[in-house]
């Protein structure tokens, strides 16, 4: 049986992982909040990987706050810099396979189209370059390893993203002010979670960077547009665009990642 451990297990892609643990009977699962399992620690990940001899190590842990991240940079570099050191090393000492997250705000958003794997990444906050750096302290510690660059993660049933927060804020009867400032495209955690099991896990891709994202690119205003059209509240909140889009951290306006 294959053993995998799922580190930041609490998050939205955690939660959406463990919803379908009951269709890959093959596998077994262990997973830890970042509570449970600090990624900063090295020692605790020694120990932990000791006693069960993981076979994979999917890190869903993350520093995610964008704007505290320009104000904080060393709390965004501890986890998503050196922890995920911390995961690649103990991974390559114990033979296991590691999959990490990364995301979309590698890229400045300068480009016109979609970009591929092949683009060289230019991050233009601290977020995006803590990512960055995580991603190539995996490429040079150990070679058994997926990056998978994703954008806009969100689920409809669990976690604090934009599509809940929109829904909430439109079924309690409030305005909508939404920037089309920006192009992406948003990912259910549901399907990143499968692409993971199925692809990556029991696909046994190449090793090595991936972009996955549900594959449709949008404005948010578009976004929010399409969650209202879902659940039928289209004539029932006011939805109005926001130019004057206001945001401490630089964001790249196209960050659209082709598959």
């Amino acid at each position: 049986m294959v053993k995998i451990l799922v580190t930041g297990s609490s998050g939205q892609l955690g939660k959406s992982i463990q919803h379908i643990v009951h269709d890959f009977p093959a596998l077994y699962f262990d997973f830890k909040s970042s509570q449970e399992l600090d990624i900063t620690k090295s020692k605790e990940l020694v120990e932990a990987f000791q006693k069960k001899s993981y076979d994979f190590c999917i890190n869903c842990a993350a520093y995610t706050n964008v704007e505290q991240a320009e104000k904080q940079p060393k709390a965004a570099y501890k986890v998503n810099a050196e922890g995920v050191k911390n995961l690649a090393e103990v991974c390559k000492s114990q033979g296991a396979t590691l999959v990490h997250i990364s995301t979309d705000y590698v890229f400045d958003g300068d480009k016109n189209g979609p970009y591929t794997t092949k683009d060289h990444p230019n991050p233009i906050n601290q977020y995006g370059k803590s990512k960055l750096m995580g991603e190539q302290l995996i490429q040079e510690i150990w070679d058994n390893h997926y990056i998978i660059r994703t954008s806009w993660l969100y689920n409809k049933n669990h976690g604090q993203n934009f599509y809940r927060t929109v829904l909430n804020r439109a079924l309690a009867g409030d305005d909508l002010h939404i920037t089309d400032a920006q192009k992406g495209c948003p990912t259910n955690t549901d399907s990143l979670a499968k692409f993971i099991l199925k692809e990556i896990v029991l696909g046994k891709k190449p090793f090595g960077l991936y972009h996955f994202t549900d594959g449709k690119p949008m404005t948010w205003y578009e976004f929010a547009r399409q969650i209202l059209e879902e659940n039928g509240l289209t004539d029932k909140v006011k939805l109005v665009l926001d130019t004057n889009y206001r945001t401490f951290a630089k964001r790249p306006t196209n960050s659209v990642l082709a598959n």
